[in-house]
């Protein structure tokens, strides 16, 4: 009997592969359990069709991503926080202020986590921050931190 994995099984193989099973094991451990289905021509056509499309959706999302980068690196964004007396921010510019501001500035949404800060921006002045926006791709967004 032939069966195509649904889920991935450690002494048998990974999911999506197609193996030769006893009928037994098959029907009554594999199937039953959910860990496979039985490989008719219907069901690996529409398995090939499901990778298909799945493989167009992550390059798509790449394609997004990479233009969603390009985008990034040519913005800055300005923020303004008040100073205390040495000339020293109160405070720090957090991760959620960053975000807030890129999408009140320039319409973009982007998640906190994605953005990553290496040192705390405490200081007036010009900042790049890193933006890890998924599928190892990189943005660089610079920040103009200006005191009241």
């Amino acid at each position: 009997m032939k069966v195509l994995l649904i889920k991935d099984v450690k002494t048998l193989g990974k999911a999506g592969e197609v193996k030769e099973v006893k009928d037994g094991y098959g029907q009554n451990f594999l199937i039953a359990k959910g860990f496979a289905k039985h490989a008719t021509a219907e069901i690996l056509a529409k398995h090939k069709e499901d990778e298909r499309l799945a493989a167009e959706e992550l390059a798509k999302e790449i394609a997004d991503l990479k233009d969603l980068a390009k985008k990034l690196d040519k913005l800055e964004i300005i923020i303004t926080k008040k100073l205390g007396q040495n000339g020293h921010l109160f405070g720090s510019i957090t991760k959620d202020e960053v975000a807030h501001a890129l999408q009140n500035q320039h319409n973009i949404e982007i998640d906190k986590k994605h953005i990553i800060d290496k040192v705390a921006i405490k200081t007036v002045g010009e900042h790049d921050l890193d933006l890890k926006l998924g599928h190892s791709i990189h943005a660089t967004l610079h920040v103009d931190v200006q005191g009241e």
